[in-house]
This record gives structure tokens, sequence and C-alpha cells, in this order.
């Protein structure tokens, strides 16, 4: 299977958690776009589902394939999210936000009951950071906001790039307005010591740590999909 086929293979597995009628957060990615696609043809085929997206893009797809969708302010209690991520642990730790929307993704995770991760092989790690995690931060005062981060990063004994995202026309911004820094880190032994350092920092929005999140992780591979559990 290529890299698409193995995306499909994890979100059909994921597919099947779906009950008739749920309360459903839709990720945000390249994997949640192929789980979006499989739900439209059930909810074509008269399956019923109440969706709030984590992004415009998912948006747009949803609304383009005829997914319902809702506010998390109609559904502030969601049964399940399905999402993606960009690097997952071996305690289901996670780093997301290589596309922009981890803030949206990181609230509807925090309302929903349970979490199902679909990801395929070349996400797991076994100590997060190989991707540079995305910390989204205001706007106002930048400088003074990057330069904290060092300082936490250095006091943690990480180094390693911090540079803000570019789009096209300038600073990328998400969808809530505002700039993301990606930190080329590499491996991070403590993450849950970064995580709570960097919502210390004002101008720190939020980070690309999930933490204690995911219930499940389904990796798809050549030779399947296999599900991975979080431990209690």
């Amino acid at each position: 299977m290529d890299a698409r086929q193995l995306k499909i293979a994890a979100a059909q597995a994921a597919l099947a958690h779906v009950e008739d009628g749920m309360r459903l957060g839709i990720g945000t990615g390249s994997t949640a776009d192929e789980f979006v696609r499989l739900l439209a043809e059930k909810v074509a085929g008269g399956f019923n589902v109440q969706g709030v997206p984590t992004s415009e893009r998912t948006a747009r797809l949803c609304v383009e394939l005829g997914v319902p969708l809702f506010s998390l302010d109609d559904l502030p209690e969601l049964d399940l999210t399905i999402d993606g991520a960009d690097e997952v642990d071996g305690a289901l730790g996670l780093i997301k936000g290589g596309g922009g929307a981890l803030l949206r993704e990181k609230i509807v995770a925090s309302a929903s009951a349970r979490m199902i991760v679909i990801a395929d092989e070349s996400k797991l790690v076994d100590t997060l950071g190989r991707f540079p995690l995305p910390i989204e931060v205001a706007p106002f005062g930048l400088t003074a906001t990057r330069l904290a981060v060092e300082r936490l990063a250095a006091g943690l004994g990480l180094s390693g790039e911090i540079v803000q995202r570019p789009d096209k026309d300038g600073p990328y911004l998400t969808d809530g307005g505002h700039f993301i820094l990606d930190a080329s880190f590499g491996r991070i032994p403590d993450a849950e010591a970064l995580a709570n350092g960097l919502v210390a920092i004002p101008g720190v929005v939020e980070h690309g740590l999930f933490l204690n999140m995911a219930n499940a992780v389904i990796i798809a591979s050549q030779s399947g999909a296999r599900t991975l559990l979080a431990k209690d």
C-alpha cells in the first residue's frame, strides 16, 4: 500500500467505532480527510451523525461531501473525536498541529468523552520530538514570547531552531488569527515538563503536545491496521 492507502486503512478502522447518532469531533489533516470521505459515504446511505469540525478546512470538506455540521457551542459535549497526529509515542502521547489547527483540535478533543487517533506507521516514535513542535502564539509580543520559549527549552536541556511558520503571502495565520512557532527540539525526554512550561508563558495560546488525551491510536501498516490502547 502507498501512503494514501495506509491513511485510508486507518480511517476505515476508525469508522467502525462511530455509532449512529453520535456527536462526533472531526479532525484535521490528510488522514482525517480520508476519514471524512468514508464518513460521507455512510451519511449518504442514511447514517446519522452530528459533526463538529476542528478547522475551517475540515468544515469545507464536510460541507462539500454532505456531512452535517454543528458548532461546539451547539454541541459542547461530544461522544468521540477522530483525528490524526504528526507523531505518536508508546504512551499515546502526541504531537499535533502540522496542519495549523492545534488549538481547535485540543478544544474539541477535550470536549469529547473519547479520542481515537488515526495514523500510518511512519508516525510512531520512541520519544516525541522528531517532528517540529508547533506552538500557537499571539501576534502581540512575538519576540518576547519566542525568547521565553527559548529560555524554557534551555532550562529543560532542549535546543534547536524555533522559526515562525510562513505562508505564501507572509506569516501563517491559524483559524483563530494567531501565529505558529515551529520548534525543532529533537527528542523531548520530558514532554510533560515542556507542556506545563509552555502553558505558563502568557504569549503562548496553545502547544502541540497532546498528552494523556488519546484513548486509542489506530496504526496502519503494510500488514494491516492495529490498535494501541491507552493504559489506565
